[in-house]
């Protein structure tokens, strides 16, 4: 598994947990990373920067999944799916080293693997409606 994908799948890992609990990402994120042994992973502090990022905006975040989810309010998406788009989302608005293509297959791939039948194609149309807005 390439590095930035373990990245966001432990971002993953952290936001899914801070969303079923009801807890701050980045409180979740401490106990998280003071939990993984030493020497700690490389692909970590780019994990750490996308669940710091995504609670740094997630009304933000959460605001456009919203507004591009056509007939699907947040609470309804499936958790690991709300936590994919809002990664790929973070990383389409406000990273710009990732290429958008890029942040969304990367989404698509881990819903394939972690979530539902549709969840890949559900995943790929939002944030495909998204990288339009966001190359506007």
């Amino acid at each position: 598994m390439p590095s930035r994908r373990k990245a966001r799948k432990r971002a993953l890992d952290v936001l899914y947990e801070a969303d079923l609990r009801d807890r701050p990402p980045v409180g979740v994120l401490a106990g998280y990373v003071e939990r993984i042994e030493k020497p700690r992973p490389e692909h970590l502090g780019y994990a750490v920067g996308l669940v710091e990022g995504v609670a740094a905006h997630l009304d933000r975040i959460d605001e456009v999944i919203a507004s591009y989810a056509e007939g699907w309010t947040l609470d309804r998406m499936p958790v690991v799916d709300r936590n994919l788009a809002r990664i790929a989302v973070y990383e389409l608005l406000y990273v710009d080293e990732i290429d958008d293509a890029v942040a969304i297959s990367e989404a698509v791939e881990l819903a394939r693997q972690m979530s539902t039948d549709d969840s890949p194609r559900f995943l790929n149309g939002i944030l495909g409606r998204i990288a339009e807005y966001a190359t506007r």
